[in-house]
Parts: structure tokens; C-alpha cells; sequence
């Protein structure tokens, strides 16, 4: 599914989404690192027509501007100004990786604002290694060639890649995203605690990223408001495991009163 692009300014910056349309709920989504608002694309054609997916181009991502820093507090501020712009009351949001912290941080900060909470495979503690980013090749005289020196790596990073200049690149920075990646390292725990609507956590059985006792022992202390689900993926859940993670996701959004 190809949603509508769509503009806005957000303390002097132009921040870009995508509205997939038609006429559900309203369900704002957020990306990782290495993607963009186009990720949801699959979901959203999923979940329609119950629910209609807007996805925020994040910061530094996508066809958003680049900008300054890429704190924890940059990224919520700039879904609080995403979600005033859209003129909507409570709402249900999704966030994967980079955008799972980013969404439960929003919804622990400004409660009564998110209605359901679905976070895919991010923990309250994280402490990501950024080799990989380093790694990324600087680009290539072809989107073709581009995609090979990527390797296994291609399918998730394929939604990003841009024609630059005379070659192809990225719709992100490198060294903006080792900063954005440093910056999500941490303790979170208050943030995750602090999260009051009905939550869903998604982790992929073959996760390198979130453990499977981190993420029992991140349910246990909601102490009842959070459920987690395991389907057979990686880190990517959406990607690898598409029909079941949305079977997951409209079941939870059903079950948990987020309309």
C-alpha cells in the first residue's frame, strides 16, 4: 500500500509522513533505524480498512530533514508536534526498534495521549552496537549494485535507498544514525514503568536485540498491563513474520478497548 506524503513544520524543521488513508482508526507508526514511514506499508494494507496507519518519517530519516541532535527527548518532542499537527485526540501507536523507545517514551510522558501501546522488539535497557551503520557501504553507481554490496542486509534497508547525485545512496545519514544509536542507549526503565495504557510487546524468537528473559521480565513489571508476543523472525519482526505480526496487532488493538 502507497499512502499520501504529507508535510509539516516542527520547531523550524519540515518533518515528513505518510497517510495510508481510508476510513479506520487512526494508528500513528514509527520506524527504526535504516527505514522510513514506506516500512508500514505492508502493515498498514493489513490493518485496513479498521485502521488507518500514519507513519512519521523520524528525524534524519526519509524524506524529513536532517537535524541537530538525535536525543531521546528530540524524538518524543518531535511525535508530540506530529501529533498536534494531525489535530487528533487519544490514539493507538506502534513502534519498531528506534520507534518502539520513541513511542513508549511518548506515551509514559504525555499519558492519556495513547490509547494502546504496540513496541516491537526494543527493551527497557538497550545498548546497541552501531559496527553494522559503520560498516554500510558509502554508496554505489547503481541501486543494483548498491542492494548486492548490502548482501543479506538488503531486504531491510531497501524501502531507504535513494538516487544521490550521479549514484545511490541513503534516505539517511551515516554518521547522523551512529549519533541517533548512541543516543538510544541507556536505561529506560522509568519510561517503560511509567506507560499506563494497554501495551503489546512483540520480540522475533531469533532476536539479537531483545532477549527473551528481558523482555518476560519488561511484562512482569507492568504488572498486568502488558502482553508479550513471539513470532518466528529476527529483529524485524514486521518484516519477516508480516502476516503474523499484524494477526498480533489487530488482535491486541481489538482485545484492548485502543479504538
Amino acid at each position: 500500500m502507497i499512502g499520501m506524503r504529507e508535510f509539516f513544520m516542527a520547531n523550524g524543521r519540515r518533518l515528513s509522513y505518510l497517510d495510508f488513508g481510508g476510513p479506520g482508526v487512526p494508528l500513528l507508526a514509527f520506524h527504526g533505524h535504516y527505514n522510513e514511514a514506506s516500512a508500514f506499508g505492508p502493515l498498514a494494507e493489513a490493518l485496513a480498512p479498521r485502521w488507518r496507519v500514519i507513519a512519521l518519517d523520524q528525524r534524519g530519516h526519509g524524506e524529513s530533514d536532517r537535524a541537530a541532535g538525535y536525543e531521546r527527548d528530540d524524538y518524543v518532542a518531535d511525535i508530540a508536534a506530529f501529533h498536534r499537527h494531525l489535530g487528533l485526540g487519544p490514539v493507538a501507536v506502534a513502534g519498531h526498534s528506534l520507534g518502539g523507545l520513541n513511542a513508549y517514551q511518548y506515551a509514559a510522558r504525555h499519558p492519556g495521549r495513547v490509547t494502546g501501546l504496540i513496541v516491537e522488539d526494543i527493551g527497557a535497557v538497550v545498548d546497541c552496537d552501531w559496527s553494522f551503520t559503520e560498516r554500510l557501504p558509502r554508496g554505489a553507481p547503481s541501486r543494483q549494485e548498491l542492494l548486492e554490496a548490502l548482501g543479506a542486509a538488503a531486504p531491510y534497508l531497501e524501502c531507504s535507498v535513494r538516487r544521490s547525485g550521479d549514484g545511490w545512496g541513503f534516505s539517511f545519514d551515516l554518521e547522523d544514525t551512529v549519533r541517533s544509536q548512541q543516543a538510544l542507549n541507556g536505561d529506560h526503565w522509568e519510561d517503560w514503568t511509567g506507560v499506563s495504557c494497554p501495551t503489546l510487546l512483540v520480540r522475533g524468537r531469533r532476536s539479537d536485540e531483545l532477549a527473551a528473559d528481558h523482555a518476560r521480565a519488561m511484562v512482569t513489571r507492568r504488572r498486568g498491563q502488558a502482553e508479550l508476543v513471539e513470532l518466528p523472525a529476527g529483529h524485524v519482526v514486521h518484516h519477516d513474520a508480516p502476516a503474523e505480526f499484524a494477526d498480533a496487532v489487530r488482535d491486541f488493538l481489538a482485545r484492548s478497548g485502543a479504538s
